[in-house]
């Protein structure tokens, strides 16, 4: 490692800009920012030194798990350092010693549930989010090879506070990690400003400064923090990771109130052209609009952490001539595509001072109508419980230790570490810098689909809060923003590369079933990568395979309409086909139910044919008798019956399908004949009542009219049903005679007499 002293200048030069930075606003000078890390709480083992003989040896691993000793679980995170995760163990130790227990921190909020971290490497980082691989050590990177790693360009990096061993743990980090190394290039207080630009064939070079409030340099070192110091060891390693090719130059402001930041701010922007990393922040206020003159230099890129308390909106990330830099919790295995959701402790939100920009256009997926500002822009890891590795040394220690950091802090230096890539990319291709990188990030990139799925991850899961903001969705929102870069394609968009990628072609048809029968199609789709389908709209039971194969094991009757998404594996883009399902009803034969139908001689038949299954729309007659016939609804007709038994067989078809189907209707014709009279002769005495009956029948089941004349006086008839009484209560000594008539239904008459004799006593 180069000798600390390697940093240090020799005399003081202060820079006035315009406007100085201790003319600002009382209630802005006077806030005080703090750094935006989260530190798992545990004493990591030192990593493998894989990656020191082959600096992408780690890229297919997954991350290194260690466990959180239970002394040690409820520490808060953020902004712990090595020091208190140590001095509490050593605490704990004495007291296990003497047999004591220690009482839990029941006002601090512990790590998480788990009791074990991921920590990832570089290598492992590279590799899940797609950025350009590293050349083999030894190798020199051709011209485009260091251009995706910076080459050429400056990352400044803002921090307050002291760090004397940042560039020993930078040694260090490059050296477990296999990274480029950087060389110490000290810049002396009264050096000409702007610097020269940095070379792209230098490699890395690493300088420090201190800045005043007045924008300056002074070579009066700020005094040691140990939790700006982590800051300050985890910006500069993850940025330098990143970016490993790029300068580095460190800017310690004096201590962590806005005006001596601001002036590190501005010092950056005299030092010329340059991407500006801030991993600090302070709850946003009415004062904010009046700092925004820091971030105004030519061909200056500005990026700030989001903060790591949850849903609230920090300055400096709510400038809007700041990139806001949220966090996810990464997931990934060493292999396939990574996994991530909103951190719950990303900072984020929608501001209530700052006016809504005019890149968040209702034109970018997923920003609406946003009333002020929405924050964050990007995302990153930043979950230190999916950390990235940190070296970091005490004030006067030689050797390094080593821990799982995570925080938006973490993810800022990162996009950074992007921006510079894509300025080196820009640079050798004869383009200017990016410098403001919001009108290409929203723009260029997320309001054109193809390029915003190959670009970015979007986060669509996780919350850092219960606001209705606070949820990450489809396209922008509060805690991820944009989402996350898919490095590769990112870079090539920005530096003006790339194509845009085209949507995945869907064919949509009409497509018919029958029930019973099972039902396959497949979706015909048009796209140059590997796709994944999915169905919106299906019935229950219909399922797609990830290659577009729609199968329905039991198709039931009805009209549906699906919509099939095929989706990009590459790119995300996605595009739809509808197909109208008919599944129909197989054709079933119509079928004649079997009937007896009972008509009379001369009496006019109507009956229905009953049909059964299918609908009948026509019908015929086999053996029907002279006169009979049978209607289109399947009505038979006879006018004039004639009496008999006739077997006709009845035929119905359904003109539709062709089928039809018969069925036997016996028809019953009765004869007509005379009503039957039954009546016999009657005789009585003289003075004792007389009765008799007389009984009638219509053979043809109608009914009769009788007529009787030729009674004697007394004598009288009542009817009941079929029978007819006669009863003459004081007869007469005589000879009579009944005249009986009975008239029919049928018109037919039977006539008949009845003598009736009465003798004396």
């Amino acid at each position: 490692a180069a000798p600390a002293d390697a940093e240090v200048v020799s005399a003081v030069v202060v820079l006035t800009l315009d406007p100085p930075a201790d003319d600002l606003p009382a209630d802005a000078a006077e806030v005080v920012v703090a750094p935006s890390f989260h530190m798992a709480p545990v004493a990591l083992s030192a990593p493998d030194d894989a990656d020191a003989r082959d600096n992408m040896a780690s890229a297919l691993r997954p991350p290194r798990e260690q466990t959180v000793p239970a002394e040690l679980a409820d520490l808060p995170t953020r902004g712990l350092t090595l020091d208190t995760v140590q001095r509490t163990e050593r605490a704990h130790a004495a007291a296990v010693a003497r047999g004591e227990v220690l009482a839990t921190r029941a006002s601090v909020s512990p790590l998480a549930a788990s009791t074990s971290v991921a920590i990832y490497t570089p290598a492992q980082i590279r590799a899940a989010y797609g950025l350009p691989g590293l050349p083999a050590a030894g190798v020199t990177p051709t011209a485009e090879q260091a251009a995706q790693l910076g080459a050429g360009q400056t990352i400044y990096i803002v921090n307050a506070r002291h760090n004397a061993n940042a560039f020993a743990e930078l040694t260090a980090f490059n050296s477990k990690f296999g990274l480029p190394a950087c060389r110490a290039t000290p810049l002396a207080t009264n050096a000409s400003l702007p610097l020269a630009a940095a070379s792209a064939s230098a490699g890395c070079t690493f300088s420090v400064v201190y800045s005043t409030a007045a924008a300056g340099m002074t070579a009066t070192a700020p005094a040691y923090d140990a939790s700006w110091a982590t800051e300050i060891a985890l910006d500069v390693q993850w940025a330098h990771a990143t970016a490993p090719l790029a300068r580095i130059v460190l800017i310690e402001a004096a201590d962590p109130s806005t005006s001596s930041l601001v002036g590190a701010i501005k010092l950056a922007n005299a030092m010329g052209p340059g991407v500006v990393s801030m991993s600090f922040g302070a709850t946003e206020g009415s004062w904010t609009a009046s700092l925004d003159s820091a971030f105004t230099g030519a061909g200056m890129s500005y990026l700030a952490a989001t903060g790591d308390a949850g849903a609230q909106v920090a300055w400096p990330a709510v400038s809007t001539k700041v990139l806001a830099v949220g966090g996810t919790t990464l997931t990934w295995t060493g292999s396939g595509a990574r996994r991530e959701v909103a951190w719950a402790k990303a900072g984020g939100g929608v501001s209530a001072y700052t006016a809504t920009p005019s890149y968040q256009t209702t034109g970018v997926p997923g920003v609406g109508s946003l009333g002020k500002r929405g924050v964050a822009d990007v995302a990153f890891n930043a979950d230190s419980s999916t950390g990235q590795y940190v070296g970091v040394m005490a004030p006067g220690a030689s050797s390094v230790s080593w821990v799982s950091v995570g925080g938006t802090s973490l993810a800022t230096p990162q996009w950074a570490g992007l921006l510079a890539s894509a300025n080196a990319m820009r640079a050798r291709a004869g383009k200017a810098v990016l410098g403001a990188p919001h009108s290409a990030l929203y723009s260029q990139i997320a309001a054109v689909p193809g390029y915003y799925a190959a670009a970015f991850s979007d986060i669509v899961s996780g919350a850092n809060g219960s606001c209705a903001t606070c949820v990450a969705k489809a396209g922008y929102d509060a805690p991820s923003g944009l989402g996350s870069p898919n490095a590769s394609a990112l870079l090539a968009s920005l530096s003006g590369s790339s194509v845009v990628p085209a949507a995945p072609q869907v064919s949509g048809s009409a497509i018919s079933g029958k029930v019973g029968t099972a039902l396959s199609f497949s979706v015909p789709v048009v796209t140059g990568n590997a796709y994944t389908c999915t169905l919106a709209g299906a019935p229950a039971g219909m399922v797609i395979s990830g290659t577009c194969g729609v199968s329905w094991p039991n198709p039931v009757a009805g009209s549906y309409s699906v919509t099939v998404t095929a989706r990009d594996n590459v790119t995300g883009l996605s595009g739809q086909g509808a197909f109208a399902v008919t599944v129909l009803t197989p054709a079933v034969a119509p079928m004649v139910v079997a009937a007896t139908v009972n008509g009379k001689a001369g009496t006019a038949l109507s009956a229905a044919v009953a049909v059964t299954g299918g609908t009948a729309n026509s019908y015929t007659l086999v053996n029907a008798p002279a006169g009979l016939a049978i209607s289109g609804s399947g009505v038979l007709t006879w006018a004039s019956p004639v009496a008999g038994t006739y077997a006709v067989t009845v035929t119905a078809k359904n003109t539709s399908t062709g089928l039809s189907g018969t069925g036997v209707i016996t028809l019953v014709v009765a004869r007509v004949a005379p009503p039957v009279v039954t009546a016999s002769a009657l005789s009585g005495v003289a003075g004792v009542t007389l009765k008799g009956t007389m009984t009638f029948v219509d053979p043809n089941s109608g009914s009769l009219t009788v007529t009787i004349s030729g009674a004697p006086s007394g004598m009288t008839f009542a009817g009941s049903g079929a029978s007819l009484l006669i009863t003459w209560l004081r007869p007469v000594t005589g000879s009579y005679t009944l005249s009986v008539s009975a008239k029919g239904s049928s018109g037919m008459v039977t006539q008949l007499s009845v003598p009736v004799t009465i003798r004396a006593k």
